[in-house]
């Protein structure tokens, strides 16, 4: 894209690139392959791992807590806490995604002024700058 920039990476986005890559978009391949690019993953994309994990629907090849950071660094990823102003800007959203993680990244792309590399249709209706 010839310009540096910091994206977060949607939960998906995170998985498919550590574990099958094959399942990115080409742009998305060339943007996390990219060392001019600073790659970032949510902590609510942490806690949705955790959580789909737990419940049994994400199987991990380990604990989370050890998977998820072996993954991000394998990546280069970088870890994105999350601020009260991405949390309260949710409110601001329409109610077009029910998913309450998907929300909370939006909000967070829009604060954080990042785009969301994300193949999710529902995102691409909010203010937020998506690539795929």
């Amino acid at each position: 894209m010839g310009t540096d920039l910091r994206l977060l990476l949607d939960t998906c986005t995170f998985l498919w690139a550590a574990t099958k890559p094959e399942s990115l978009s080409h742009l998305a391949v060339s943007l996390l392959s990219d060392p001019e690019h600073e790659l970032y993953l949510s902590a609510a994309s942490c806690f949705e791992i955790a959580t789909k994990a737990r419940l049994g629907r994400l199987p991990l090849p380990e604990a989370p807590e050890i998977a998820i950071p072996r993954l991000r660094s394998r990546l280069g990823a970088r870890s994105l806490g999350i601020s009260e102003e991405a949390a309260l800007y949710s409110f601001n959203l329409p109610s077009l995604h029910k998913d309450p993680f998907d929300r909370l990244l939006v909000s967070q792309a829009v604060v954080e002024g990042m785009p969301l590399v994300t193949p999710d249709p529902l995102i691409r209706q909010y203010n937020a700058r998506v690539l795929w």
